[in-house]
């Protein structure tokens, strides 16, 4: 063994290895640096993508513009994107678009139109109106029937489909 310099401290602190040998505190240090690094960027990116799981659990119609700012955020840096989406996230959204979908159905069933391609046909009325659907902006026609009638016009009420439950709009 080599001799200590008689300048040195014989009472050396434990951290310090012998020439050689393993350096267990920067062993030590380095795991512990590298699993500091990784949870600080995981709970990073956990945050940063609170939003877009807020507006997904939620079924949000705005998930998509919600999931847009966050990257935004995200490239930009810029926070207020990040608010802006977490604002976007918590507030619910009034859906017009099914409550003008059925106006719109309800109209085309009041018009005598047929909605979609697997609906079922529409009853001939009792006013002697016809529409033929074979050609789009066909022309009525009046039935010899209704020109006699002309004072009776009494329509049936119509039916009203069965409810279809409501489709998610996104994953």
């Amino acid at each position: 063994m080599a001799e200590l310099n008689p300048a040195a401290s014989h009472d050396l602190p434990s951290f310090i290895t012998a020439p050689g040998e393993t350096d267990v505190l920067m062993v030590i240090m380095s795991v512990f640096l590298v699993f500091a690094v990784l949870g600080f960027g995981l709970l990073f990116l956990r945050l940063h993508t609170l939003p877009e799981r807020i507006a997904h659990k939620s079924h949000k119609i705005q998930f998509e513009i919600v999931a847009v700012l966050g990257l935004i955020s995200l490239f930009t840096h810029m926070h207020i994107f990040w608010i802006a989406g977490l604002l976007l996230a918590l507030i619910d959204m009034p859906d017009f678009g099914s409550s003008l979908g059925r106006i719109a159905e309800s109209t085309e069933k009041m018009a005598g139109i047929k909605a979609d391609a697997d609906a079922e046909p529409q009853p001939e009325s009792t006013t002697g109106i016809t529409r033929s659907d074979d050609a789009p902006g066909a022309r009525r026609e009046v039935h010899a029937a209704s020109r006699e009638n002309k004072g009776a016009d009494v329509r049936p009420k119509p039916e009203t489909p069965p409810r279809r439950p409501k489709e998610l709009r996104h994953a």
